[in-house]
């Protein structure tokens, strides 16, 4: 495969130290540890080893990766592995692709608490979904979830919301029989919209009583109890996006899917167009408009581009593919083996 033409690594190494300069004491360690890890992915920095013909005596040299799991040139070959261990793990059942995302003022909170909301995130979907399937009226049903994290949006906006793989049934209550969902129709996204709603809030209070959020700067005010209240009260009368798609055709187009979805960061390699005077220049897509016309072109300043590149950094020991229920097939087994 053959390296693009521009990368993420050449804006950083061209511009990180000057960025890092202007913007000292107010750029995380876990946001520089990265920007030192793409710099230096697959450069003498690193090291690297030596390959030489025995016959002709060609020598070739390969650098080391950085392995961070926010560098674009890095992923790829991670989202391969971490596939072929899943690929045997698939049933063969339909299964459906369901997108929970928080509201733009729990993004902003989040901004801010990226552990603990994010963690919300995850914690609260997969239970509103669990919830739901366990229901007799739906589908009284145990399921399985994978769940990925994504914070951006196509403009490097932050955008935080979580993709789910589900199959289309499960395992019913007493564990002897598969339940299978409903001909073209698993689960009703508003019910599932508003329980997501409703736990979210409750367990956000409760993380907002007990200490564990933070505000400051232009933020500082949902920190006030009563303003807290406030948005609160304003969230609850609002509608939260739930979105359900059409059931995957296979199991070959789940793990096409997955291959884009679960080793993402936040732009790839491939959507850069150009680095200028002018800035940045990269491909986006706009999910408001329909058609061929929903991708564009941005150009942003190239501080401007860092600053967006590096907002997506997760913190330090979050793990952004999770699993619930029963996922896979060995599990599967094992439960029945186990089962009096």
């Amino acid at each position: 495969m053959s390296r693009p033409a521009l990368e993420v690594a050449d804006i950083l190494r061209g511009h990180g130290p000057a960025w890092r300069q202007a913007h000292a004491g107010h750029v995380s360690l876990d946001q520089l540890k990265v920007m030192s890890a793409i710099e230096s992915c697959r450069t003498a920095a690193l090291g690297g080893h030596v390959a030489r013909c025995a016959d002709c005596a060609y020598t070739a040299i390969a650098y080391n990766s950085c392995r961070n799991r926010h560098c674009p040139k890095c992923q790829g070959a991670a989202a391969k592995d971490w596939l072929a261990e899943r690929e045997a793990d698939l049933l063969p059942v339909p299964y459906y692709h369901l997108v929970f995302t928080l509201p733009a003022a729990i993004a902003d909170i989040a901004y801010q608490n990226k552990a603990v909301l994010y963690d919300l995130l995850f914690k609260v979907s997969a239970e509103t979904m669990l919830t739901i399937a366990a229901d007799p009226r739906r589908l009284g049903a145990r399921i399985g979830i994978t769940s990925v994290l994504h914070t951006w949006g196509s403009a490097l906006t932050h955008h935080p919301h979580v993709h789910m793989i589900v199959p289309g049934g499960g395992i019913s209550p007493d564990g002897q029989r598969w339940v299978s969902r409903r001909p073209g129709f698993f689960l009703p996204v508003r019910v599932l919209s508003r329980l997501f709603r409703r736990l979210f809030l409750e367990k956000l209070v409760a993380a907002h009583q007990a200490g564990r959020l933070s505000f400051f700067g232009q933020h500082t005010e949902p920190g006030d109890a009563k303003s807290f209240a406030a948005l609160l009260a304003s969230l609850r009368k609002t509608e939260w996006v739930v979105y359900a798609k059409r059931p995957f055709g296979g199991p070959e187009a789940v793990l096409a899917y997955l291959s884009r979805y679960t080793h993402r960061v936040a732009i790839s390699n491939s959507r850069l167009i150009a680095l200028d005077h002018n800035g940045v220049t990269f491909k986006w897509k706009d999910y408001r408009t329909k058609g061929p016309g929903r991708f564009k072109v941005m150009t942003l300043a190239i501080d401007e581009f860092i600053r967006r590149f590096l907002i997506h950094v997760l913190p330090k020991g979050l793990h952004r593919i999770r699993h619930y229920g029963f996922v896979r097939k060995r599990r599967l087994r094992r439960q029945h083996r186990t089962r009096p």
